[in-house]
């Protein structure tokens, strides 16, 4: 597992992650000041919304909303999985 101050990503998170367009700094920033949800099986999610102007996949956009699952032990979180919602 990759450590980023306190938030380990899980290989499948880094995974996800990569193939859906998130980075590392993303992720950390929505964990640090995204909007913090109760999820299923005692989870945590992490929301933020990025403005961006990326170009994802040949098609430019204007931003994404990143949605981040994890679990808190041992005080730090740890990153099960990542969705990217583009716009």
């Amino acid at each position: 597992m990759d450590s980023e101050g306190g938030v380990l990503l899980h290989p499948h998170a880094l995974a996800r992650a990569t193939e859906r367009g998130a980075t590392i700094d993303e992720i950390g920033a929505t964990i640090a000041t995204g909007e913090k949800l109760e999820a299923k099986h005692g989870r945590l999610l992490f929301r933020k919304e990025f403005q961006s102007g990326e170009t994802w996949r040949g098609v430019s956009r204007r931003g994404k909303i990143l949605e981040v699952i994890a679990v808190n032990e041992a005080g730090a979180y740890i990153v099960i999985t990542v969705i990217v919602k583009w716009f």
